[in-house]
């Protein structure tokens, strides 16, 4: 007999999971849009070469990778990223910079699974492409914010930094390759605490004392000159300061970030960072043969959807429009099934129960579907139920839909 069950770390997602994220998806396209950002689909698979290397040792390990039926060698999308780098080289003259694009698609990592890790997860990107400007940084950064406001969300802090401040560590000791390890170490500071970033640097063959210092100087950084200019900009942008900070040991893990980096915190949500993003000015120009700059950033939509449940910010009327439509006697069950005919060409969800049963069963099963009404068909007109009050009315279908709001 066979196994019923997804595999370790894929999941199904049920109906009313599948509308709020929906929704939230949406919600979040129209933010976009509203910026001018265009939608993007790739591949799920890509060449391997085209994504090995562009993760660093952590990212290659997670990455699946695996041989097709042509003898190819090929990997799953790991991010959107270097997806996007690839199609900006691939059609560089067709398409016209800057060019700014969000993307909603699923990404798969080889992760030992646990809460809030997934082995296919959605990300969601918005990334600007074709731009040195810090009005690029800081609109992906007002973005973000707006994003979020949209959403509910009124505590968080986007947490800033740049890639420069770390510019400085071969004057304080550390080797070009001491460099990845060190920025990979310092990005879990908030995750693990100093001491244990203290220990891993030494694990790795960083003396103690030079570690000690290291870590001990970063805390009191001051903002690059970029960063003033952002937060400059953001102020231009009405974007209050509230939102933002600067946080000099912010490091972000991934090798391809070459300047401003950021997360996102909200309060009340202690899994992690809900978003996060940068500038990485050198990625595209691996595929490219040129320097074409870029800034973005992704959702990590499973903690977005997670932090969303856990404040209760999503709306009460996530089925609002849906209508059942049911009738009390095999007599009337061809005026029921005209009647969703004519409220579907008004622009509402409604369906019809599928088999002749007492109007009991019809009832029950709009209850068991949580659909919030049920239009009554008679000999004399229409009945309103409203399921989560349990009242009803009379209705004529030309006021219906001013009595479903």
């Amino acid at each position: 007999m066979v196994n019923v069950q997804t595999l370790k770390g894929f999941r199904d997602f049920l109906p009313m999971d599948s509308r709020k994220r929906q929704f939230v998806l949406d919600t979040l396209k129209k933010v976009f849009e509203s910026y001018g950002f265009e939608p993007l689909e790739t591949p799920a698979l890509e060449y391997e070469e085209i994504l090995l290397g562009k993760y660093g040792t952590e990212g290659d390990k997670l990455m699946y990778r695996f041989e097709d039926n042509g003898q190819r060698k090929v990997a799953l999308r790991y991010d959107q990223t270097v997806p996007l780098a690839r199609v900006i080289s691939q059609y560089q003259n067709d398409l016209p910079l800057p060019f700014k694009r969000y993307q909603m698609q699923n990404v798969y990592r080889a992760e030992n699974t646990q809460k809030g890790r997934y082995r296919e997860f959605l990300q969601v990107d918005a990334d600007i492409v074709g731009v040195y400007s810090p009005l690029s940084d800081a609109e992906i950064i007002a973005l973000t914010i707006d994003c979020l406001k949209k959403l509910g969300f009124t505590n968080f802090k986007v947490l800033i930094n740049d890639r420069a401040i770390f510019s400085s560590l071969p004057n304080r000791g550390i080797n070009e390759k001491e460099i990845p390890v060190v920025i990979r170490a310092i990005d879990k500071i908030k995750k693990v605490g100093k001491e244990k970033v203290l220990d891993e640097l030494i694990e790795n063959g960083i003396a103690r004392e030079k570690a000690t210092d290291l870590l001990n100087t970063l805390e009191f950084e001051k903002p690059t000159p970029r960063i003033d200019e952002i937060f400059t900009a953001l102020v231009k942008m009405n974007i209050d300061k509230k939102y933002v900070e600067f946080l000099p040991t912010l490091a972000r893990g991934l090798d391809y970030y070459t300047g401003i980096i950021f997360e996102v915190e909200v309060d009340g949500y202690d899994t992690g960072s809900i978003a996060g993003g940068g500038r990485y000015d050198n990625l595209i120009g691996m595929f490219a043969g040129k320097d074409i700059p870029a800034v973005g950033f992704a959702f990590g939509f499973d903690r977005l959807m997670e932090a969303i449940e856990i404040l209760n910010l999503f709306p009460t009327n996530i089925n609002s429009k849906d209508l059942l439509v049911a009738f009390a006697s095999s007599e009337l069950e061809e005026k029921a099934l005209s009647t969703a005919v004519t409220l579907r060409s008004k622009g509402l969800n409604t369906q019809v129960y599928l088999e002749d049963v007492a109007l009991e069963k019809q009832l029950k099963f709009a209850d068991k579907k949580k659909i919030p009404f049920v239009l009554i068909v008679s000999d004399k007109g229409y009945v309103l139920k409203n399921m989560t009050l349990g009242e009803q009315k009379d209705v004529s279908l030309d006021n219906l839909p001013n009595e479903l709001k």
